[in-house]
Formats: C-alpha cells, sequence, structure tokens
C-alpha cells in the first residue's frame, strides 16, 4: 500500500471546511462528549494520510473520502464509548441539516445510522454513498454527483429515497 499523504495544498484548501462540518456534528453531542472537532478532523486526516486514492479526482473526491473517514471516527468513538446494552452511552448526531426545511430528520445515533449504511450498501452501494456523502462529508447534491460522477438528478432521488428508506430502518430518520 502506497503511504503516500494527501497533497497539502488540497488539505489546507479544505481544512477549514473538514472543520466547519466536524464542529456541526460535535454541536449535536451531549455537553460531556470528548471527541472535538480538531481531534475529529485530526483522526480523519490520519485515517486519509495511508490512501493512495488522494491524489486522483480533486476537491470532489477528496470530500468523498473525507466522509468516509469522518464516519469512521465518528463510529469508532461511539463504539469505545458505548454502554455494555444497545443505547447506553452511544454518540448521537442529526441530519437536520440536511433535510427539507418541511421534513427535518430526528437525532440519530451513530451505530444505528452505521448499521443502516452497512445494510443500505447491501442494497444499493451508490445510494449508501450519497448518504455519506451528504451526511458525513456535507456536499452539495452537485457536489456528491461530481464525486460519484453521476447527473444530480440521480443523487436527488438516491436521496429522497435514502432518507425514506432510512426513516423506515432507523424510525427518526
Amino acid at each position: 500500500m502506497d503511504t503516500t499523504a494527501p497533497d497539502p495544498e488540497l488539505l489546507e484548501r479544505i481544512y477549514d471546511e473538514l472543520r466547519s462540518i466536524a464542529t456541526a456534528y460535535m454541536r449535536q453531542e451531549r455537553a460531556e462528549h470528548t471527541l472535538q472537532p480538531t481531534a475529529l478532523v485530526n483522526e480523519a486526516y490520519l485515517k486519509l494520510a495511508g490512501s493512495a486514492d488522494l491524489a486522483e479526482g480533486g476537491r470532489s473526491k477528496f470530500m468523498g473520502f473525507a466522509a468516509r473517514a469522518m464516519r469512521q471516527v465518528l463510529v469508532d468513538n461511539a463504539r469505545s464509548k458505548g454502554a455494555a446494552k444497545r443505547g447506553g452511552d452511544w454518540r448521537r448526531v442529526t441530519m437536520a441539516g440536511m433535510a427539507d426545511a418541511d421534513k427535518p430528520f430526528g437525532t440519530i445515533d451513530t451505530l444505528a445510522l452505521d448499521d443502516a449504511l452497512t445494510r443500505l450498501s447491501e442494497i444499493d452501494a451508490r445510494v449508501a454513498s450519497v448518504v455519506e456523502l451528504r451526511f458525513f462529508g456535507g456536499l452539495t447534491i452537485a457536489d456528491a454527483a461530481e464525486a460519484l460522477d453521476v447527473s444530480t438528478a440521480t443523487v436527488e432521488s438516491d436521496w429522497a429515497f435514502a432518507r425514506a428508506w432510512l426513516k423506515r430502518e432507523i424510525g427518526n430518520a
């Protein structure tokens, strides 16, 4: 595996954007949480640093990789902080920023979302990628379309399907 670090100029250009996304996640946390936005971005960077694929594809592709890395960090952190029984001390995040104004998402726990996305990826990997890019990466419909190399109409359709599917699977998506 190539251990070439991501382009420092690319990382510098999007660091503030990644930190804004991480800050939005952390605002949804309970007061006693321990993971800070900077730590989330830095841990995601460490996951990204070993990837040889980062140099290709520009900002949208990089944000896709970053979304996956932040998802992994949040899930790993939730698992390490979780209580022995389901729902004990899990980290909670919200999809409110991704919803239409008239259809706000409720609070979703990270592990339930991760489990649901794993199941969704078995049904349709692209739809699961759309959720990952939109929710964990903070990408717009247009940016997600570019990252996935599909039309914006496809991403809009996938996003609508994913939200409905998650609502059924998780209950308050």
